[in-house]
């Protein structure tokens, strides 16, 4: 009978070394620069890492991939990136208004999960936003990270559930982690309404 438990572990292995951490950092960066959905990958970080060195690396390769992707789209992707928006009324939009909001409105749309984080950093760099805005702007990205590291985290003790479940000191700290999860998602859902109510009062102000 196929062991997804020995499994996991077995081809986790490699990324737990400074050199297999140092390339996941690569791909997580190449991942965000090529526009790919960063969430199963964040997952993936809280799984072999667990939440807090898992949020701190997907937290920094999606940073330096957003920071390149922004370049790219204030460079030598500008052209390319301008016809491309043309099919997306919702970043045109935020392209026009980010220059006169700035720092509230960068915000905003990276705690709305409503908006894909990859097209937003081409879209920020084709703006007039100010590059330090921009920085900025990418600590408001915490809360979906350390949500999807969670949920790759607690996947992770599932998978040895039968182990957690023998040994009564992980099985409290299982039973934190789920609790943890729940709480780290009712803020998320929180924020991410508040931040959708801030929008559409923005929206009907300009």
């Amino acid at each position: 009978m196929f062991d997804f438990s020995s499994f996991i572990t077995d081809q986790s292995q490699f990324f737990v070394d400074p050199f297999g951490i140092f390339l996941f950092l690569i791909i997580y960066i190449f991942w965000v620069t090529f526009l790919l959905p960063g969430s199963w990958l964040s997952m993936i970080a809280g799984l072999l890492y667990g939440i807090v060195l898992g949020s701190i690396l997907v937290f920094i390769g999606a940073s330096l991939g957003a920071i390149l992707t922004f370049w790219s789209g204030r460079t030598f992707l500008r052209t390319w990136i301008q016809k491309r928006l043309e099919n997306y009324p919702k970043l045109k939009y935020i392209e026009n208004k980010v220059s006169k909001e700035g720092l509230k409105l960068v915000i905003l749309t990276r705690l709305s999960p409503l908006f894909p984080f990859g097209l937003l950093n081409f879209v920020f760099g084709l703006s007039q936003l100010k590059f330090q805005y921009f920085l900025v702007g990418l600590f408001a990205i915490l809360p979906g990270t350390i949500l999807y590291c969670s949920l790759g985290s607690l996947a992770g003790d599932f998978t040895r559930f039968s182990e957690t479940i023998a040994n009564q000191n992980s099985f409290v700290s299982f039973l934190f982690s789920l609790m943890g999860f729940f709480a780290t998602l009712l803020i998320f859902i929180l924020v991410s309404r508040i931040a959708k109510n801030a929008l559409q009062e923005l929206d009907s102000s300009l």
